[in-house]
């Protein structure tokens, strides 16, 4: 959930702080001189959200070392980290993928991985999990991070948030451009008010949080995969069955409650905003699969 939810708020940051770069350097007055120029806005909106997207993926080591204090393993320092260290570079050769940086830092269970490509990647994994799990169901858990990483569900999801950003910069421009309209219908002088800078920002915060629904849908599709893919580089389903198990009777950790815009489980519309399936759906999957 980490990686997910990490990702998001970097992209929604950084889109901001794009869109308001942009209006300070008057390329908002540039579209809206003679009117809306609805195909101009398309370009600059796909712009902006590509390369808010990328940035965020490009930030997202950084910013996942940041938020959780993690330490990077380069020497470690008891058997723990050198058994993790040693099992994440076996999977990694199993997957055909380069070392990934490995990083530990305290908390309740959970492991994470994220990085900008297959060669430039992170496996983050917490103290809690290592004491709470046994090592076959750390290796699983750890396979499934690695099959992320395999499978480049971080790409993936920065190119879907790349589209999904486009559509919510560009409609909340023309919502912000159709209530300006509205509020200053009596006036004759062209270009666009204050309803259109603050109504852009408001719609732009408001379509983004809804658009994450989209890519939390896809993250759900893709942790079924990585289980799938931890099962192949396990060569058995069974560890990832019982290491599921295992974070169904602990407590998962939780995100800063800045951060904690999903959880692991829900139901409801909270369930639209989780990055992973329930826990019973994602062993369902495994005992059907041949």
């Amino acid at each position: 959930m980490k990686r997910i939810v990490l990702f998001l708020l970097t992209n929604l940051a950084v889109i901001l702080v794009l869109s308001v770069t942009a209006r300070l350097l008057g390329v908002d007055r540039f579209l809206t001189a003679n009117g809306l120029n609805l195909g101009m806005l398309l370009a600059f909106a796909a712009l902006i959200g590509f390369g808010g997207s990328f940035i965020s993926l490009l930030m997202s080591k950084t910013m996942a070392k940041w938020s959780t204090g993690a330490r990077v393993i380069e020497r470690p320092a008891n058997q723990d980290e050198a058994w993790l260290v040693d099992t994440v570079r076996q999977l990694s050769k199993k997957a055909n993928l380069p070392m990934p940086e490995v990083v530990i830092y305290n908390g309740a269970p959970n492991a994470f991985a994220t990085g900008a490509s297959k060669s430039k990647s992170l496996v983050a994994v917490s103290t809690g999990l290592l004491q709470s799990m046994n090592r076959e169901q750390v290796r699983a858990v750890l396979a499934h991070e690695v099959a992320h990483v395999q499978n480049g569900d971080m790409v993936t999801l920065t190119l879907i948030q790349g589209v999904v950003n486009t559509f919510v910069i560009f409609l909340a421009r023309v919502a912000g451009y159709a209530i300006d309209s509205f509020l200053r219908r009596d006036e004759d002088e062209g270009g666009v008010g204050i309803g259109y800078w603050i109504g852009s920002i408001v719609f732009e915060i408001l379509f983004g949080i809804l658009a994450s629904i989209i890519v939390m849908y896809f993250s759900r599709k893709r942790e079924f995969r990585a289980d799938s893919g931890a099962a192949a580089l396990m060569g058995d389903r069974r560890p990832m069955i019982d290491a599921l198990r295992a974070l169904g009777s602990l407590e998962a950790g939780q995100l800063p409650k800045q951060m904690a815009a999903s959880g692991i489980a829900g139901g409801g519309m909270m369930a639209l905003f989780s990055s992973h399936p329930p826990l019973e759906s994602r062993i369902a999957a495994l005992e059907a699969a041949r």
